[in-house]
């Protein structure tokens, strides 16, 4: 009989490995498009799922993140240890697939010895062997399962081989240990057989210390010996700044003190006892053919991890992934943003004016805009990045990236987040991913919404035209291109001292450490590829979707609620008697005019527009009115949007943009009461430093807290930039006018 037909839970077997093993691509290739992506429980690493189907059964095959060892370095390494060894037992596994890079089995088998030290039922997927073989590699797998004491296969997931023999193996692993005894059809697998856990030969000393932390570690003695004994083994592996991914418990901390003390060495001997091990178990087992020169891999990385080219090559990638972002997503974004506009004008045009047609198209319809606009960016951005992780040059860049970025406390691989930041936050933030650690990861993206995205870009164009005179210069530039050039140096300049200051506070830690595989390169999988692209881009439009069109909601009330009743009846009599008296452009442009004194009316008397004047003594040291203060709230939707509130507020209209001469002409007259400029060079300095440092955007603090897990960060996010930027504003506008500048 089938799992199926019992109602029976499929067993649960994990798939590990260290990263660049093509552990994902293997997980691709055995579940097909019966993979569903999600968080483990608890923390914000993502889990993968998914159904392999075997001979007479299923599994649920769980995809464990990448990991070097069983030593905790990371949150990603911490739930791989979890899963492998549970507190529950009946949390415990059924089975491990332990995935190797054929061609580098020496640093994978590393791991996989951890693995049968646990004494769990393993199968060993030697990956990539066509590869290997082609590379003169040759593997006696056969040898290797005798010593190992577990099934070894030999298969290449990007080819497909190997597959049906490796489900096979587990099938028979499965049965042997009885998990799926009464559960499988046909005659019963031959050559079962439940191995015996390897065992690391210790000194008896340092056998001693271990022993002593395993009876802390598990006291009752409820788990296996050899769970004991690799946990104990873990924690004296463990290094105390690590000690936020794996809890330690205070009685665990004083054994393993007293073991150090004991043994000061004993980690070097534990690792030192493993290699060997390694050493012994790959003796006769693999031969390597003379090789005639250099590989193709070692010619490429002899300029690609170049000090000077490898620069100059990374200039040359980076140049293409701005070009996609700005000008090849450009018609994508194009079209959606039509295409959101043309809904809205065909629900104004079903449904009667009022409240629930400006809420749906304004908010609803804009809401969601909001969300799909991001979508091409995000492809994107998401399939450059997996065709560089693929191809193995991302692995590259980090390696000659890491020195700069380590100066400033981050990891080699937050370049190109933050690059990408310069075109728009939320793609650069899901970017992270490429960052195993999660405190190097949230480090990253809590600085990267400094960096000046292109949605800034309208709001400098607007206060400069505005705020210079379009004659000034200095040194024989033009004032507005010292200003954008200052805005930019500006958001840099903070983006990594913020990343310095948090890697010294909050998000304490040593130098990030770059422990890192260089593979070969490869030729990535279209299929993998595109499977990657939709997960990703799916995943932001499902979690951080929602939030921003629930945010675009909040603040579509806020501006437009509770509306004036007074003011539609006095707009209406007025475009009567316009109708009345004028006919063609005359008309229109009357009509356009009481549109716009109606929007502004309904904006000033506004849930927003009443937020906004109880913010002008708050903002006023900092140089703006009421009027700018309802543009700050409403550009939380979009930073652009500051240029089309600023349209209404003022009276033009909200298709104004930042070319519109209009707009600037009625933002250069803008007085105070006391008759003096609103828009002075001071104050549009003072605008254009709070846009570069404000977290000024809905969908980054979405997306943040999507990839952080938590609005803790989101908030602190928040918290940190606004007040940032605040307080700089502040130094600005005050001192200039000590300075005289006002």
């Amino acid at each position: 009989m089938s799992t199926a037909s019992t109602g029976a839970r499929a067993p649960v077997v994990l798939l590990a490995g260290n990263p660049n093993a093509g552990k994902t691509t293997l997980f691709n290739a055995l579940t097909g498009a019966r993979a569903r992506t999600g968080n483990y429980p608890g923390v914000t690493v993502e889990r993968r799922v998914g159904r392999w189907p075997l001979a007479t059964s299923s599994v649920e095959l769980v995809d464990l993140p990448g990991s070097y060892s069983l030593t905790t370095r990371s949150r990603e390494e911490a739930v791989a240890i979890e899963a492998i060894l549970p507190e529950a037992s009946a949390s415990a596994p059924s089975a491990v697939v332990v995935v190797a890079d054929s061609s580098t089995l020496e640093r994978h088998l590393y791991f996989a010895v951890q693995i049968l030290e646990v004494g769990l039922p393993t199968v060993l997927a030697l990956n990539l062997a066509d590869e290997a073989e082609a590379g003169g590699v040759r593997i006696d797998t056969a040898a290797l399962s005798a010593k190992l004491g577990c099934p070894v296969v030999s298969v290449s997931a990007r080819a497909g081989t190997g597959l049906v023999a490796l489900g096979e193996a587990l099938a028979t692993t499965l049965l042997a240990t009885t998990l799926l005894a009464t559960t499988l059809e046909g005659p019963e697998l031959k050559g079962a057989a439940v191995p015996a856990p390897i065992t690391l030969e210790l000194g008896a000393d340092t056998e001693a210390c271990v022993a002593s932390v395993a009876a802390v570690i598990d006291p009752d003695g409820k788990r296996t010996p050899s769970h004991r004994r690799t946990l104990a083994m873990l924690a004296l592996l463990s290094t105390p700044e690590h000690d936020e991914d794996l809890v330690v418990r205070p009685a665990v901390r004083a054994a393993v003190e007293e073991a150090r003390r004991q043994r000061p060495a004993i980690e070097h001997e534990i690792i030192g006892a493993r290699y060997t091990l390694v050493d012994s178990l790959l003796d006769g087992v693999v031969t390597r053919a003379a090789r005639k020169g250099p590989s193709m891999t070692e010619r490429l990385d002899g300029a690609l991890t170049h000090p000077v080219l490898g620069l100059l090559a990374f200039f040359v990638v980076m140049t293409g992934l701005f070009q996609a972002l700005f000008a090849w997503s450009e018609p994508l974004v194009s079209f959606v943003e039509d295409a959101v506009a043309g809904l809205q004008d065909l629900t104004r045009a079903i449904l009667p004016e009022g409240a629930l047609a400006n809420l749906l198209v304004e908010g609803v319809i804009a809401g969601a805009g909001n969300v799909v606009v991001f979508v091409p960016q995000i492809a994107i951005l998401s399939l450059f990045l997996i065709v560089l992780e693929d191809t193995g040059y991302l692995a590259r860049v980090a390696l000659v990236i890491d020195r700069l970025m380590g100066s400033v406390g981050l990891h080699g691989r937050a370049f190109v987040p933050l690059l990408s930041g310069f075109a728009c936050a939320v793609p650069a933030v899901i970017a992270t991913r490429t960052i195993e650690n999660r405190r190097d990861r949230l480090l990253t993206m809590l600085a990267l919404p400094l960096m000046s995205c292109s949605a800034r870009l309208p709001v400098y164009i607007l206060v400069v035209a505005v705020a210079f005179p379009a004659d000034g210069s200095w040194l024989g530039l033009s004032t507005g291109a010292i200003a954008l050039l200052s805005m930019y140096t500006l958001s840099v300049v903070t983006t990594l001292s913020a990343a310095a200051i948090m890697r010294r506070t909050v998000l304490k830690g040593p130098r990030p450490t770059m422990i890192l595989e260089l593979p070969p390169y490869r030729l990535p999988v279209l299929r993998n590829l595109l499977r990657a692209t939709w997960d990703r881009t799916w995943q932001f439009l499902v979690n951080a979707g929602t939030v921003i069109v629930a945010i675009t909601i909040v603040l579509w009330a806020l501006l437009n609620m509770p509306g004036s009743p007074e003011a539609v009846a006095e707009h209406d009599v007025a475009v009567a008697e316009a109708e009345g008296q004028l006919v063609g452009e005359a008309l229109d442009a009357r009509i356009f005019e009481l549109d716009s004194q109606l929007a502004e009316t309904e904006m000033e008397r506004s849930i927003g527009g009443t937020i906004g004047r109880w913010m002008e003594p708050v903002i006023a040291p900092l140089g703006f009115d009421w009027k700018i203060g309802v543009g700050l709230l409403a550009s939380f939707a979009a930073r652009e949007v500051l240029v089309s509130t600023l349209g209404i507020v003022y009276g033009v209209g909200d298709e104004a943009d930042e070319a519109s001469e209009p707009l600037r002409d009625r933002l250069r007259s803008a007085r105070r009461p006391d008759g003096t400029p609103v828009f002075t060079p001071l104050v549009g300095v003072s605008l254009m430093v709070f846009f570069v440092l404000a977290a000024q955007c809905m969908s980054t603090l979405a997306v943040v807290r999507r990839e952080s897990g938590s609005w803790k960060w989101a908030l602190f996010m928040l918290t940190y930039m606004n007040t940032l930027a605040y307080v700089a504003s502040l130094a600005v506008y005050q001192g200039g006018l000590l300075l005289g500048l006002g």
